[in-house]
């Protein structure tokens, strides 16, 4: 997948399997700073119904490295905020067989 540098002041999300599917998108770039935490919200904005649909059993890499959601929500004002250039993906549990 080749995905666009974002413009100034964004970051990039990226979506796979049931993600993509209910986004109908492989990527978005989103105005940045907000935190981690508040990713869910920010995508249940422009999808809605998508925390409850898919993103509860999603993992979440940001810059290449997964991250602990819950870590970061006891973090609160102090947890990981998403800046200009970022790459978060959004990623789906995945099973093999």
């Amino acid at each position: 997948m080749s995905v666009p540098k974002p413009p100034p002041g964004h970051c990039t999300v990226l979506y796979f399997a049931a993600a993509t599917s209910y986004t109908k998108k492989q990527y978005d770039h989103l105005p940045v700073p907000f935190l981690l935490t508040t990713l869910p919200d920010v995508l249940e904005n422009y999808y809605p119904g998508i925390k409850s649909r898919v993103l509860f059993s999603c993992a979440i890499t940001v810059n290449l490295d997964y991250v602990d959601v819950e870590e970061e929500a006891g973090k609160g004002d102090e947890g990981l905020v998403i800046a200009a250039g970022d790459e978060v993906a959004v990623i789906p549990p995945v099973s093999s067989g």
